[in-house]
C-alpha cells in the first residue's frame, strides 16, 4: 500500500512539474521521449504513420484514438504496461513493440554509473512523462 501511495504521489508530482514546465516554456520531457522513441513508428502526430511503418510487420497503433476507443478514458495502465514491456501476457507470444522499460533501465545505469539511485523511479518517471504527452495527442 505504501508503494502504491508513493507511485501515485510521484505521478502527480511529475504531472504538475511537466505542466509547470510547459507553462514556463521549458523542456517537455514527454514530447522529448515521444520524439526520440515513438515518432519513428507512430508518426509525429501519433497516427501510426511514422517513417518506419513500411518496414514493420504490423502497423503501429494510432495513438490519437486510444481514449475515444476506451469510452473517453485513456487506458493508462494498459499503456504503461505496453511501453514498459516488462510483462508479456501469457499466450500473446512475442512483442512487436520494443520494451522501453528495459532500455530506460540501461540508460539509467549508464547515466548514474557512480551514484546510488533507484532505477524503477527513473523508468517510471520517463514512462509517465511519455503517457502524459500521449494524453495530449488524443482526439476529442
Amino acid at each position: 500500500m505504501k508503494r502504491l501511495s508513493s507511485c501515485i504521489l510521484m505521478g502527480a508530482a511529475l504531472a504538475l512539474s511537466v505542466t509547470g514546465a510547459l507553462a514556463q516554456g521549458k523542456v517537455d520531457l514527454g514530447k522529448r521521449e515521444y520524439d526520440a522513441n515513438c515518432a519513428s513508428c507512430h508518426g509525429n502526430a501519433g497516427r501510426g504513420d511514422g517513417p518506419n511503418r513500411p518496414y514493420l510487420n504490423i502497423s503501429p497503433t494510432d495513438l490519437t484514438g486510444l481514449a475515444k476507443a476506451n469510452g473517453g478514458v485513456l487506458p493508462i495502465n494498459r499503456l504503461y504496461a505496453s511501453i514498459d514491456g516488462e510483462q508479456v501476457p501469457r499466450g500473446h507470444g512475442s512483442r512487436d513493440m520494443p520494451t522501453w522499460g528495459y532500455d530506460y533501465r540501461l540508460k539509467a545505469a549508464e547515466y548514474y554509473r557512480d551514484v546510488d539511485y533507484d532505477p524503477s523511479v527513473f523508468v517510471r518517471t520517463r514512462i509517465l512523462a511519455l503517457i502524459e504527452y500521449i494524453s495530449r495527442l488524443q482526439v476529442k
